[in-house]
């Protein structure tokens, strides 16, 4: 658990495509996929492939970068029975979220809503636990409780006494959103009251906030989601860094042949009407580390049409390979 970089699931956000990009990029020591929502039935092999495509490639990324499966969801029995099969299929471990703050998971009782019930926590772990192999590492998301800290102690413990191999910490609640600041000193004090390794996460969008959230925290392992969508060589930059290497950092010209590259395997997963919108969402997000984001995304704004995107992004990474 030494200096390692989790890429983060985010539903919508962290796909396939984006995964892929990310790792080959560089830096990530493994990933989490988005989550996969468990009901009352058992999960065909085909639903886990449109979300982990990577399960027919060893469960990695074309990098080589492991990719583990994460489940949402609340009854232990289905969890269990899903995380069993993820683990015949060959997972390398399986992650259950407790930390999704989004209102449609929370209003079906998954994700953050079950961090008012830490019983039930540990219940969910321990069953999935009891249903997989030993060496199948079983892991679990949090965040710091659902409308404030009081029970964050109590679910931490829960999931650590009932078999988690290692906790992520978000370190906001499901009200606070994903409004900063994160509370990475309450990470701090979940890692001090549990046995396991605590993994630390939350705003981290720069070197400056990995070595702060390293040194608030206590944790030598970080997640970080949007810090990568945003800045995809700051897992890079890290590594560099520790090995006291120049940081060489990704100028914005060298994005252009990721993009494409991105866009074109977004078109292969989903409809033509529906994937522009992706390019355009990331496009978006990059205007944070990226001045020069804002002239392309507002170029490609109102184009509905997912050819014409990519040949104009296809002519970009020409460009730069020309000059």
């Amino acid at each position: 658990m030494t200096n390692l970089i989790v890429l983060a699931p985010m539903e919508g956000l962290v796909d396939p495509p984006m995964r892929d990009i990310l790792t080959r990029i560089g830096g990530i020591d493994w990933c989490v996929s988005e989550f996969m929502r468990v009901t009352d039935v058992a999960m065909n092999r085909t639903t886990v492939e449109r979300f982990i495509p990577e399960m027919n490639q060893g469960w990695k990324t074309r990098a080589g970068t492991p990719v583990r499966p994460q489940l949402l969801g609340s009854d232990p029995h289905w969890l269990a029975v899903n995380a069993a099969q993820l683990a015949e299929w060959g997972a390398p471990a399986v992650d259950l979220n407790f930390g999704c703050p989004a209102k449609t998971v929370n209003r079906h009782g998954g994700g953050a809503s079950l961090l008012r019930e830490p019983e039930l926590l540990g219940e969910i772990v321990a069953r999935v636990r009891a249903a997989t192999p030993a060496a199948i590492p079983v892991t679990a998301k949090m965040r710091l409780g659902y409308h404030d800290t009081s029970l964050a102690l109590d679910c931490a413990q829960a999931l650590s006494s009932a078999g988690a191999a290692e906790i992520v910490v978000h370190a906001r609640t499901k009200l606070d959103g994903y409004k900063p600041p994160a509370h990475w000193e309450w990470i701090a004090r979940i890692r001090d009251a549990v046995a396991v390794p605590v993994i630390a996460n939350g705003e981290v969008w720069d070197l400056d906030d990995y070595q702060r959230i390293r040194e608030v925290s206590g944790c030598s392992a970080v997640m970080i989601g949007r810090g990568l969508v945003v800045k995809p060589d700051l897992a890079r930059q890290v590594r560099r860094q520790q090995a006291g290497q120049a940081l060489d950092v990704m100028e914005w010209e060298q994005l252009y042949p990721w993009m494409a590259d991105f866009f074109t395997q977004t078109r292969t997963r989903m409809a033509d009407r529906h994937s522009p919108g992706r390019i355009k969402q990331w496009l978006s997000l990059m205007t944070r580390t990226y001045p020069q984001a804002r002239e392309l995304f507002d170029q490609v704004r109102r184009n509905t049409c997912a050819e014409s995107i990519e040949q104009q992004l296809y002519a970009l990474a020409e460009s730069r390979s020309v000059a």
